[in-house]
C-alpha cells in the first residue's frame, strides 16, 4: 500500500512540477499545485491533520511577501521605478562599464528590499528601458539583462526575507531572522560578488566601453508610447500621466519602506512575526497614496498576485506527501550519518544536493524536501541551521545553473521573449555553467569558514 501511495505522490510531484515550468495555454501556476494538493487530501496521503499544520507554516510567510509586493506596486506607481531608471542611465556617465556595476547594484537591492520574482517584475523593463534610451546595441543587452536577473535571483540569500521558500523554513529550523543574518550575510554575499564579477570577466568584450550620456531633461521620456522604449511589463502598463513625481510622497514612502524592513530585525527578538509589520507597512503606503494623490486599492487588489496563496499551500501539501509516503526518509538514510558527523559535510552535501534538485524539480519544492529530511535527520541545534542555511544556499545559488531552476528565471525568460530578445536555454547555459558552480562552492566555503568562526 505504501508503494503505491509513495508511486501516486511521485506521479502528482512530476506532473505539478511539469506543468508549473511549461503553463500550458497560460494556466496560472497555483492551478496545477491546488489539484495535485487534492488528489494527495482524497486518497489520504495527506490528512487533515497535516493541512492545518501546513496552513500555520505557510501562512505568515506568504502574507510578508504579498505585503512586500503590494509595497513595490506603490511604489512603482508613484514613479520610484522610472526614477530609478532614468538614475541609472545619468549614473553610468558614458560608461557601459560603470552601467553594467549600477544595474547589478539595483538588482541586488531591489531583492533585498523586496523579493526575488518582484525583484525580476520591476528590474527587468527598468533595464529594457535604460538600455534603450542609451541605444545599446541588441547583442550588447544580454550581458546586462543576465548578470541583472542571476544576481536579483541570488540575492534572496542574505537576509532570509525576500524569499517565501526562505520565510517558510525559518520556521521550521527554529531559526531567527537576526541570526539567519549574522550567519549567513557575509558568505552569501561573498558568492553573489564572485558571480557578478566572474559575470563581468565573460561579457568583458560585450560590455560597450562608451554609452551616451544623458541629461536631467530626458526624465520625461522615462515613457513613451514608443513600444521600442517601453518595454513589455507584466505588472502594469505604464502611461505619460504618470511621469509626474509628488516628491513629498516619493520620499515618505521610502521612509516606510525602510523601516519596515528594518523593523523585521528589531522585532525579531520579540518573536513578532514579519507579518505584522509588513501589513502595517503596506497599508500606510496605500493610505498616504489615496490621502495625496486620491488614488485607491483598485490596482492594487488587481495587480498582486494572489494566487501565491494557493501556490505555496498546494506545493506545501504535494512535499508532505512526499514526506508521508517516505521520499524525506530515503534522503535520511542516504545522507542523515554522513551530514551528522561535521559542519563541512553537512554544508557541502546539503548545498550541493540542493543545487541538483532545484535544477532537477525548481527550487521551492526542493528546499522544502531538503529542510523537512534535515529535521529527521536527529541532528544537533547548530548543525541543523548550517545545513539549512547551505540549503538556501544551493536553493537561491546554485539552482541559477537552468532557467527552471527558481520561478524568477523563468519569468525573466518570458519578458524576454515578449520584448523580442532572443535567448535560448543554450545560450543560458553557455554562460552559467562556467559561473554559478564557481559562485556556489565560493559561498559553501564561505558559509563554513564564517560560521566556524561565528559559532566557534
Amino acid at each position: 500500500m505504501l508503494d503505491l501511495e509513495f508511486s501516486l505522490t511521485i506521479i502528482v510531484f512530476a506532473i505539478t512540477v511539469l506543468f508549473i515550468l511549461w503553463r500550458p495555454f497560460g494556466i496560472n501556476e497555483s492551478l496545477p499545485t491546488i489539484l495535485g494538493a487534492a488528489i494527495l487530501f482524497f486518497a489520504g496521503i495527506v490528512p487533515l491533520l497535516d493541512i492545518w499544520g501546513i496552513l500555520g507554516m505557510v501562512s505568515g510567510a506568504t502574507i510578508t511577501i504579498l505585503s512586500t509586493i503590494v509595497m513595490s506596486i506603490v511604489l512603482e506607481s508613484i514613479g520610484f521605478f522610472r526614477w530609478a531608471a532614468f538614475n541609472l542611465a545619468r549614473k553610468a556617465k558614458g560608461s557601459g562599464i560603470r552601467l553594467y556595476w549600477y544595474i547589478n547594484l539595483l538588482c541586488f537591492l531591489m531583492t533585498m528590499f523586496f523579493n526575488n520574482d518582484g525583484s525580476i517584475l520591476i528590474t527587468t523593463p527598468i533595464i529594457l528601458q535604460t538600455l534603450n534610451i542609451l541605444k545599446v546595441k541588441p547583442h550588447q543587452k544580454i550581458s546586462y539583462l543576465l548578470s541583472g536577473a542571476l544576481i536579483a535571483t541570488a540575492s534572496s540569500a542574505p537576509i532570509g526575507v525576500s524569499n517565501l521558500a526562505n520565510l517558510i523554513a525559518l520556521n521550521i529550523v527554529g531559526l531567527d531572522l537576526n541570526t539567519y543574518v549574522a550567519l549567513m550575510f557575509v558568505p552569501s554575499m561573498l558568492g553573489i560578488a564572485a558571480i557578478a564579477f566572474l559575470f563581468y570577466l565573460y561579457f568583458k568584450e560585450s560590455v560597450p566601453k562608451k554609452i551616451p550620456q544623458i541629461s536631467p531633461d530626458l526624465l520625461g521620456h522615462m515613457v513613451t508610447n514608443d513600444p521600442l522604449q517601453r518595454p513589455y511589463h507584466p505588472l502594469s502598463k505604464a502611461s505619460s500621466e504618470e511621469n509626474y513625481i509628488d516628491w513629498k510622497l516619493f520620499k515618505i514612502s521610502m521612509v516606510i519602506v525602510v523601516l519596515t524592513r528594518i523593523s523585521f530585525f528589531v522585532l525579531a527578538p520579540y518573536h513578532i512575526p514579519t507579518e505584522i509589520p509588513s501589513i502595517i507597512g503596506a497599508l500606510l503606503l496605500i493610505s498616504l497614496r489615496w490621502a495625496r494623490k486620491g488614488i485607491g486599492p483598485k490596482d492594487i487588489l488587481k495587480k498582486t498576485p494572489w494566487h501565491i496563496i494557493f501556490f505555496a499551500f498546494g506545493m506545501y501539501v504535494i512535499i508532505y506527501g512526499l514526506h508521508n509516503t517516505g521520499f524525506t526518509s530515503m534522503i535520511v538514510e542516504q545522507f542523515g550519518s554522513a551530514v551528522s558527523e561535521n559542519h563541512f559535510n553537512a554544508i557541502f552535501i546539503m548545498g550541493l544536493l540542493l543545487s541538483v534538485m532545484s535544477n532537477l524539480f525548481n527550487n521551492l519544492p526542493s528546499v522544502m524536501i531538503g529542510t523537512i529530511s534535515l529535521t529527521e535527520m536527529a541532528l544537533d541545534p547548530q548543525t541543523l541551521q548550517v545545513a539549512y542555511l547551505a540549503n538556501v544556499i544551493g536553493a537561491d545559488i546554485g539552482s541559477l545553473l537552468l532557467p527552471m531552476g527558481t520561478l524568477a528565471s523563468l519569468i525573466w525568460m518570458f519578458i524576454l521573449k515578449q520584448n523580442k530578445i532572443p535567448l535560448t536555454w543554450g545560450q543560458y547555459l553557455k554562460v552559467t555553467i562556467l559561473v554559478i558552480p564557481a559562485g556556489l562552492l565560493i559561498s559553501l566555503l564561505s558559509l563554513y569558514i564564517w560560521t566556524q568562526w561565528i559559532l566557534g
